[in-house]
This record gives structure tokens, sequence and C-alpha cells, in this order.
């Protein structure tokens, strides 16, 4: 038996493709608008805690744009409080991990300023030294046969970071983050020695020996613990000695001797040959 069938269905008629495409570009456009809008509504009156929830879950899931946009939208909104502190701070790490070092310096630096005793300030300091640390990221693979700008601009983060890790380790010494911050100053001594000895060997090859013997001098005052304080000191004898400067050439050769019986100069005069690469620096752990 057949169904009864109150009007007829009638074929549509068919829309040329242009048109169709035109429609269901709009469709999907206004269904995306709503989407924000709606979203963007949530967002403006999400309760304080359901916002931070929210902004602490992108940032877990590694999210990092998304959660600085809540971050922003939590501080815009509720600019005082508990809640605000823990989102700044949290924000200026999403800022890093989320390669915007400029903005994440920022951020933590306002941090810093604003709430000094916030008691997740030492992370503030530690999280600062961590932004100007890895700006460097594969400074050392740049380091051999390379002068200019971009080495005297790493030099300067370099800098900045020991000063950072450095005002950590003063302000609060039994910082959980201490420890690697303290790691992280010895490998940064020890990258900005290696530095200042590059400098010296250029010098040293070129024949300007006022200049290779000042840059030497540089390490030993100011990196004495550094592995590279050996090669300031055998560069400082070559110099002495091309100067003709001989008492003060034998004076550092024999504190080299005593301190670096192993150094390689002590068996090569004319150490060293092709550039220096750098040494093996002293390890560390991380915590981001």
């Amino acid at each position: 038996m057949r169904p009864t069938i109150d009007s007829p269905t009638l074929p549509m008629p068919k829309l040329p493709v242009l048109k169709v495409l035109v429609v269901l570009t709009l469709v999907v456009s206004m269904s995306a608008c709503s989407m924000f809008k709606s979203k963007r509504e949530t967002i403006d009156t999400m309760p304080l805690v359901t916002l931070y929830d929210n902004a602490h879950a992108s940032l877990q899931n590694a999210d990092y744009a998304a959660a600085t946009k809540a971050y922003q939208r939590l501080i815009a909104r509720f600019p005082s409080g508990e809640y605000n502190e823990q989102a700044q701070l949290e924000m200026a790490y999403a800022q890093y991990k989320d390669n915007q070092p400029d903005d994440a310096l920022s951020t933590v630096n306002r941090f810093i300023k604003t709430y000094p005793a916030n008691k997740h300030v030492d992370y503030a300091y530690y999280l600062r030294g961590l932004i100007n640390f890895d700006r460097t990221s594969g400074v050392i693979d740049r380091y051999i046969n390379r002068e200019g700008s971009q080495a005297r601009r790493d030099q300067g983060y370099n800098l900045q970071s020991f000063d950072d890790f450095s005002e950590l380790s003063r302000r609060f010494p039994d910082s959980a983050y201490t420890a690697d911050a303290r790691q992280r100053m010895i490998y940064l001594r020890n990258i900005l020695a290696q530095y200042e000895i590059n400098v010296a060997e250029f010098y040293l090859r070129n024949k300007a020996y006022v200049a290779a013997a000042d840059r030497a001098q540089y390490v030993i005052e100011h990196y004495q613990q550094a592995p590279q304080t050996g090669d300031a000191l055998a560069i400082l004898t070559r110099s002495y000695l091309a100067l003709d400067q001989k008492t003060l050439a034998d004076q550092s050769r024999q504190v080299l001797a005593l301190n670096y019986p192993n150094h390689p100069y002590l068996g090569d005069a004319k150490w060293p040959h092709p550039p220096s690469t750098l040494r093996k620096m002293v390890p560390f752990s991380g915590h981001h």
C-alpha cells in the first residue's frame, strides 16, 4: 500500500556552482563568527576560578597562545587578587614557551616590580634568567670563525642571563631553583670566557699582540675559575714574547706551568694552530 503524500516533493532547482560556493562560504563564515562571538562572550562572563582553570588547562596542554589570551582576559577582568598574580606569572611562562621572549620578559619584569613579596617571586627571577639564556640557544655552534655584531649581541644576552641568575642566588639562596641557576652561571661564565679567548686568538693570528694581551689579561682577571684561564695565560705569554717582554713572558709561563701543567702550549710554543673550539662546558639540569 502506498503512503499518502499530502504535497508533492519537488526537486530543488540547481544553483550555479559559483552561487553554491558563495552560499556555503557565507554559511561557514557566519557559523565561525557565531562560534567566536559565543566563545568571547563565555570568556567575558566566565567566573574567575573557571576562567583561571580554562587558561591553566591550555597551558598544561601546551596551547600557549590560547593560554596567553585567556590569562590576558583574566588580568583585564580581575585586576587584583591572588588569581591575578598567578595568572601574570603563568602568562610569562606561556609567552616564553611560545617563543615570545620580549613579551615574556616584559610580563615577568612587571610581575617582579609589582609583587616583590609574592611567594613565587623567586621563580620569576629564575624565569627571567631562562628567557635571556634561551635567546642564545645554539650559540655554541655559531662561535667558531664568527665575529661581529651578532656575537656581541649574544654576549649581551649571556651577561644579562648571568646577572639574572646571580640575583636569584643572592636574594634566594635556599630557593628550589638556585642550584640549577648556579650551574647555568658556570656554563655562562665559560661561554663568556671562551668568547674573549676567541677574540684574543684572532688578534694573535693577526699579530695585534697588544690587543691579544689585553683580552687575555681580561680573562685572567674576570674569569679566574674558568677552564679558559690556561689559554689566556698561554696567549699572554706568546704576546709578551712577540713584544719582546721576556721577563713578563717568563712570569706568565711559570704561572701557566704551575696551574695548568698539561696545557698544550707548554709542549708546543706554536700553540694555537687553528682557532680553538669550545671546550666541554659544565652540564646543568633542566627545569623548564
